[in-house]
């Protein structure tokens, strides 16, 4: 092996451990609210364990198409997505559980299913800042292959997705999201629909964000149906499946999880509208 392939591989490894090191900052810097939310604390002590199960692995293909814009280094192949992927949960659970014994949420002699409860719901956000940490945190280096893969309709629609999945995530266990749609009317749900589409659309295409996408020829009625109704879509899923994580829809009828959704999906829009900008 030449001297040459020797420096550059020491020098990969470098830039890895400097990855990981603004991983471990991504992870507590993103997930710092809800580590210090009682309602997280809660959640990980009595939430479904199934369902915990289920939204981690939804959480951790996200990670894997994250790794592809926004992971430790440039990756060129699936497995290496992977193992980023498996790097940033392993960082946000170092993260979610050192901050977690520091402000003692967990405490040595607590039962086993508690603690791991406990930092299983936290590393979920730890895990999303541990992996776009290299991206927002270090220098903005854009690869050409990332920027035709972000390019994409495919691409631009799952940041959208990426970025629903953790803006609602951060909502979605406080008492208050529940508060605020119990009190709403069907016409305060309606509003508020039409004001998550508005904004969608604004804050990607009006508003003059560096990274928005262009509305280009297709006229405004296809960018609405392909991009804005299309995003908002998505974010009403996404909010449903966190809803449904947290035991939110469990014995409520149609209209109040309607409202639910319509509620979360309030803040799921700015976070699928502003992805692209973050990541």
């Amino acid at each position: 092996m030449s001297t040459s392939t020797v420096r550059g591989i020491g020098r990969e490894d470098r830039l890895y451990a400097v990855g990981l090191a603004r991983a471990f900052a991504g992870a507590v810097i993103f997930s710092l609210p809800l580590l210090m939310t009682m309602e997280m604390w809660w959640f990980g002590f009595y939430l479904d364990r199934i369902r915990l199960l289920v939204f981690a692995l939804a959480n951790f293909v996200v990670l894997v198409g994250l790794s592809r814009v926004a992971g430790f280094q440039e990756t060129h192949s699936r497995l290496e997505d992977v193992l980023d992927a498996f790097a940033a949960y392993a960082v946000a659970v170092v993260a979610s559980a050192a901050v977690l014994l520091l402000i003692g949420v967990v405490e040595f002699g607590m039962p086993a299913s508690e603690v791991t409860g406990k930092i299983a719901v936290q590393a979920v956000p730890a895990s999303f800042g541990a992996m776009i940490a290299n991206k927002t945190l270090g220098q903005a280096e854009e690869e050409k292959g990332t920027e035709r893969w972000r390019g994409t309709y495919r691409g631009q629609l799952f940041l959208m997705l990426a970025g629903a999945l953790f803006l609602s995530f951060n909502v979605a266990p406080t008492e208050e999201m529940v508060l605020i749609a119990y009190r709403m009317t069907p016409w305060h749900g309606v509003a508020m629909v039409l004001l998550s589409i508005l904004l969608l659309d604004l804050l990607v295409y009006a508003v003059g964000f560096s990274g928005q996408k262009e509305r280009g020829a297709g006229g405004f009625v296809a960018v609405l149906m392909h991009y804005t109704l299309a995003g908002y879509a998505i974010v009403v899923a996404v909010s449903l499946f966190v809803l449904w994580t947290f035991g939110r829809t469990q014995g409520a009828g149609l209209p109040q999880i309607a409202m639910m959704v319509a509620v979360l999906a309030f803040p799921g829009s700015i976070g699928a509208a502003i992805a692209r900008l973050v990541v």
